[in-house]
């Protein structure tokens, strides 16, 4: 039993990052945090020049439940020797290349962190859990996951995924020819927004850009204030204790809270409409399609063309397809063998009030969930705004006492 650790994480992204970020300190607590890639990235392929956080840099991996943390991002800004330079320059939002640099320097910190450990395996022995590292095995009273959202790609587009046809996560990953070309960018939320005003200000541009949802228009995050108390603690354990029809309900309601398009980018994409029509003379350039639903994709001789239902059914032709579809919580592969015994409602997993997973096996611990539980927490769970204060919900059911003010 000496072997045993407290816990075992799966996956390193920013919630496990927060969780051992905020472990660190605690002293005696035995715990590993395993990544199956060669180092931290946190949508690599979605880290244009311009994007910027949609939320405080204070909402980062400790700030909010332990501000006096060597791992907080003023301690970043500190550490580099840029915090004055930072203050000075305003930045209206934080640049979220700045913000993957912080998660990065603090993945390099943490000493508990075993990047290049992929977890093939999840299985109960004697009432612990043991992992399948592909080091060899390690055994941990308590098991966190935190793998992360898996992008979303409609079932009739999978077969056509390819160099010409990808999810908005791969933009950046690999490199493709765009000047010259047609492009459909199909979603309307942030990353759809953020892909638009990228290809708009690219040196060489596209021929021409068709952007498409199935929202009504292209509509803005709600930012205000009482909106914003979504995003309180208080208010996600309110959520959590309500019926699943009104957390259905709620969600949909709350859509545009978390899932809209911040003003500022909204903004730069109506300007660049403006630069290239008015100015530069490109007519109909750009060409948007609001309340419009892609049914339909097949490969022509050069492209694909694009069924699409709406209030002018039409047909997109286009070279290259562009997914911004959004994301889905899936249970990582290695808890195939655990999976038939957790228990699930129509809308997911049973999730407890300290994000403990329903699992019907005798164990001396539990598995807890990070960053899939949108059905049960509400809104704000793939949300960095309760990051910190989720990991410390967590981190004090693990310890068995209050080590955290949540």
């Amino acid at each position: 039993m000496s072997d045993v650790l407290d816990y075992a994480a799966v996956g390193v992204g920013p919630a496990n990052l927060s969780l051992a970020a905020l472990g660190a300190d605690v002293e005696n607590l035995r715990s590993a945090h395993f990544e199956a890639r060669p180092g931290f990235s946190w949508h690599p392929g979605l880290l244009l020049p311009e994007a910027t956080l949609q939320v405080s840099p204070f909402k980062d991996l400790v700030t909010l439940v332990d501000p006096t943390s060597r791992y907080s991002f003023l301690a970043f800004l500190a550490g580099e020797g840029r915090l004055y330079q930072f203050l000075t320059a305003k930045f209206p939002a934080v640049l979220r290349a700045e913000f993957d640099q912080y998660l990065q320097w603090a993945s390099r910190s943490i000493p508990s962190i075993e990047f290049g450990a992929e977890v093939r395996g999840v299985r109960v022995r004697a009432g612990n859990f043991v992992l399948d590292t592909g080091r060899g095995e390690v055994a941990a009273r308590n098991v966190v996951l935190g793998t992360g959202q898996a992008p979303f790609v409609p079932g009739f587009l999978r077969p056509h995924l390819g160099a010409d046809v990808f999810h908005a996560e791969e933009f950046l990953s690999r490199p493709r020819e765009l000047p010259g070309r047609a492009v459909a960018v199909i979603g309307g939320g942030q990353s759809g927004a953020e892909i638009v005003r990228h290809l708009m200000r690219l040196d060489e541009p596209p021929r021409g850009i068709t952007w498409i949802t199935r929202r009504p228009g292209f509509l803005p995050m709600d930012d205000s204030p009482f909106t914003n108390e979504y995003f309180f603690p208080a208010y996600a354990r309110e959520f959590h204790g309500l019926p699943r029809p009104d957390k259905r309900e709620l969600l949909a309601e709350q859509k545009y809270a978390s899932d809209g398009i911040d003003l500022a980018t909204l903004q730069d994409v109506y300007r660049e409409r403006y630069r290239h029509e008015c100015l530069l003379g490109r007519k109909d350039w750009l060409r948007l399609m609001p309340r419009s639903e892609v049914t339909g994709c097949a490969p022509l001789s050069g492209g694909w063309e694009l069924e699409v239902k709406g209030p002018h059914a039409s047909v997109v032709r286009s070279d290259v397809v562009v997914l911004a579809t959004g994301y889905e919580y899936r249970l990582p592969d290695c808890m195939g063998e655990l999976a038939p015994h957790l228990a699930r409602t129509p809308d997911g997993l049973v999730v407890g009030d300290d994000y403990a997973l329903s699992l019907d096996l005798r164990t001396s611990g539990r598995v807890f969930l990070q960053n899939g539980a949108r059905h049960a927490w509400g809104i704000a769970d793939p949300n960095l705004s309760l990051l910190a204060w989720r990991s410390a919900v967590i981190l004090n059911a693990i310890l068995g006492y209050r080590r955290y003010n949540t």
